[in-house]
């Protein structure tokens, strides 16, 4: 396969080869079956089906599941520019249950980014289309890209 020079990269091949590159090195997500279904700068979705060992004592998905794939979701929509960036903070909204079986959807979008700060927002909906609950995540960028690249300033 032919990988253009980094001069001639696209934003969404960027965001495409961050993403590729984080998830082959990132053992939680797909450990608990997440997927990236669409990835572009700033934006991310991921699903995840509930399973048994998901449940809590009620029997729905465990809140440290919904809120592990959103942070997921979060988490490579953040890092989607080739600039290394960590959560600073994360706060989610329950909203609904998700439930045994169930394929639930994580959607990140960017609501602001500027410096080394930004803030995106989280929505996972349930298979009907319900949703599930909101997480609001602020990143912070490091020092490090994903790849070699010349710096950008998108």
């Amino acid at each position: 396969m032919k990988h253009d020079a980094p001069s001639e990269m696209t934003p969404q091949m960027r965001a495409r080869k961050c993403a590729d590159l984080m998830f082959a090195s990132d053992s939680a997500s797909p450990g608990l079956g997440m997927a990236i279904t669409d990835i572009g700068p700033g934006h991310a979705t991921m699903t995840m089906t509930v399973r048994q060992d998901m449940l809590n004592g009620h029997r729905i998905c465990h809140g440290g599941f919904i809120f592990t794939l959103a942070d997921s979701a979060f988490a490579f929509a953040c890092n989607s520019y080739n600039q290394l960036v960590v959560a600073q903070q994360n706060q989610i909204t329950y909203l609904s249950p998700g439930k045994e079986g169930e394929v639930l959807t994580a959607t990140a979008t960017e609501a602001s980014r500027s410096g080394r700060s930004g803030v995106y927002d989280v929505r996972v909906t349930g298979e009907d289309g319900r949703a599930v609950a909101l997480f609001r995540g602020l990143s912070r960028s490091v020092k490090g890209q994903h790849f070699p690249e010349e710096e950008t300033t998108e």
